[in-house]
């Protein structure tokens, strides 16, 4: 890990060469606006100002965002709308399913709001939009990306017996700055929620994700990686955090890139089934190969055991 004193400082209003983006609208990414907005519906690569939706949608890929566009937690990390939520459109499942059919898609990523009014936090939707891209895409994987549903279990377990290939849930910043970067989170309810996760199915890959450069250290960071682990998550995804204005969180610190390295390193040795880290990664970035990387490792140790 780069030492405090070789940090590069930080430039307000530059961003290291990195994370320089190309900002291609091609035919994919046009077609795959269209869709969207014919069928009334939101991405978070939209909502959250992701750096890579053009690459993702060039290439035919989305995350969509389910249970409206107003969020019940006003995260201060987050660019998500915070306000009244929208009524629940019980038809959105199956426009989801309708868009991913449309789209071709091989692998979706299925996110939402925070709706802590519900009293599901909307596990129900989830489920349904589950259901209704099995039934037109039987071979396409799915991820979830969910709220913690306040610690409601049976809620998580509406979504688990629906099945998706992949539950996520992203713990997003060490436990020191969870108050200050999302006060209405709980840092333990999160790791709680794994740890349900893996009674209830014990099959599931399970996925998190965690930003950087809020003002944590190396060694907070490793030590919610080793929580993670203890409870048997799968997937590791690590990325740098952005302000989407100056009204967010504030950014501490770039990391470099050989941070990042490390970070994946170390991921690995402590027994995650893949990491994804880079300054450029976000939770949902390469999702479906990451899932296949996974099966592939878990297939080759199965050969071996076997052998």
């Amino acid at each position: 890990m780069v030492s405090s004193s070789d940090r590069q400082p930080l430039l307000i209003g530059k961003k290291p060469d990195w994370f320089k983006v190309r900002r291609e609208h091609g035919k994919n990414y046009v077609e795959l606006k269209q869709i969207m907005r014919s069928k009334g519906l939101h991405t978070v690569c939209e909502e959250a100002r992701c750096p890579n939706i053009y690459e993702c949608w060039n290439k035919r890929t989305a995350t969509f965002m389910i249970l409206g566009d107003r969020c019940s937690r006003a995260c201060r990390f987050c660019s998500v709308a915070w306000g009244r939520p929208n009524t629940v459109d019980e038809t959105e499942p199956a426009k989801v399913a309708h868009a991913v059919e449309q789209m071709g898609l091989k692998f979706a990523v299925v996110t939402s709001v925070n709706r802590d009014e519900l009293p599901d936090g909307g596990a129900w939707i989830f489920a349904e939009t589950i259901r209704e891209i099995r039934e037109r895409l039987p071979d396409c994987g799915i991820e979830v990306l969910t709220p913690d549903f306040m610690g409601n279990w049976d809620a998580l377990q509406t979504v688990l017996d629906a099945a998706p290939d992949v539950l996520n849930h992203n713990i997003e910043t060490v436990p020191r700055l969870f108050r200050p970067v999302q006060p209405w989170s709980n840092y333990q309810r999160s790791l709680d929620f794994f740890e349900e996760a893996r009674k209830r199915d014990s099959d599931m890959i399970t996925k998190s994700g965690l930003m950087v450069g809020l003002g944590e250290d190396k060694d907070e960071v490793v030590e919610v990686m080793k929580e993670m682990r203890e409870r048997d998550v799968d997937i590791l995804t690590l990325g740098q955090y952005l302000p989407p204005s100056k009204r967010h969180y504030p950014l501490h610190r770039y990391y470099a890139p050989e941070e990042f390295e490390e970070l994946k390193e170390i991921g690995e040795g402590m027994g995650f089934g893949h990491v994804e880290s880079g300054p450029m990664v976000r939770s949902s970035y390469h999702a479906g190969d990451q899932v296949a990387e996974l099966r592939r490792m878990r297939a080759q140790k199965s050969g071996r055991l076997q052998a």
